[in-house]
């Protein structure tokens, strides 16, 4: 089936905003591209909670290379001086789909960023030590500490940086030359919201999600754990979407996965990578919309005839 796509809508909005970059890939070339000025395309670009899908597919690798054993691995294995013994069910599956258990109000009284956690000393005790409030897996609370552990366990199991495991396995063979990813304090590389790239760069992973982890006829990333990270899970926000694994799933009103299916990397400030595999379509946004993080959501919708939100 065919989908028409409304790019001169996209065309007339996107130079309204502060939306820097925004590539529009579909079956077989890009069929649109916007970049707001002569810096915006080269730059490195902060992309916030895209990161998290970034850290994402780093894991599923380091489960394909043995490094780590698998999702229902409990995160004491990695973490047993510093965890208490009710989050000792807690794996990392759990960690994945944001559900630990721990109270963790990120999306509600921290006002939607984790500054406890940032202005914390130490990261990871700061998230190990958070009181239990449900029973693991039984919620979704949006949780960029779940993704910082992700991240460390990434850098016990490897013996390197999180960045340097990035470089290796997924950077370097996807041809991303430039970024930039922070650490905090303790060297433990930001899992949630730390990596810089280049706004091109985010059509280079939405095209390796698009083909199931290939890239030249390489599988970087595992089949299966694109198809099982895309996959809705839990659905607890209305005005975004059901969650994966640190991938979002476009949902309707009645909460269940649209069809055809949708899924995206979402970042504050309007950064995105959605993907539509039944279109072979890709859309990328790369923003400075700090007080705007939806409009490029929303300026999707209406570039693939949805209803707006």
């Amino acid at each position: 089936m065919a989908i028409s796509l409304h790019i001169d809508f996209l065309a007339q909005q996107v130079t309204k905003t502060k939306i820097d970059y925004c590539e529009v890939f579909l079956r077989d070339r890009v069929v649109f591209t916007h970049a707001r000025n002569s810096h915006s395309k080269d730059k490195l670009h902060k992309i916030n909670s895209i990161t998290k899908s970034v850290t994402n597919l780093l894991v599923g690798i380091a489960i394909e290379r043995g490094e780590i054993p698998g999702i229902d691995v409990p995160i004491s294995e990695y973490f047993p001086d510093a965890i208490i013994e009710e989050k000792h069910s807690v794996t990392i599956e759990n960690l994945l789909t944001m559900t630990p258990g721990w109270d963790w109000p990120e999306m509600g009284d921290w006002g939607g960023l984790p500054n406890p956690m940032i202005s914390s000393p130490n990261w990871v005790r700061f998230i190990l030590s958070r009181p239990m409030k449900y029973a693991p897996g039984k919620r979704m609370f949006y949780d960029s500490g779940s993704s910082h552990l992700l991240s460390a366990i990434i850098q016990k199991v490897s013996g390197i940086t999180t960045a340097e495991y990035a470089e290796n396995f997924l950077f370097k063979p996807l041809g991303i030359e430039q970024y930039r990813w922070y650490s905090d304090a303790k060297g433990v590389v930001i899992g949630g919201f730390g990596l810089e790239l280049t706004a091109p760069d985010l059509m280079k992973l939405g095209q390796l999600m698009l083909h199931r982890g290939r890239w030249n006829n390489e599988q970087i990333v595992p089949e299966r754990w694109i198809i099982e990270s895309t996959r809705a899970r839990y659905h607890t926000y209305d005005h975004i979407g059901s969650y994966g694994y640190h991938w979002w799933i476009m949902a309707d009103e009645n909460s269940n996965p649209l069809t055809p299916e949708i899924y995206f990397a979402m970042g504050y400030g309007g950064q995105y990578i959605f993907v539509v595999p039944e279109h072979e379509l890709i859309v990328t946004f790369a923003s400075t919309l700090y007080k705007q993080t939806f409009l490029p959501y929303r300026l999707f919708k209406k570039l693939i005839g949805l209803n707006t939100l």
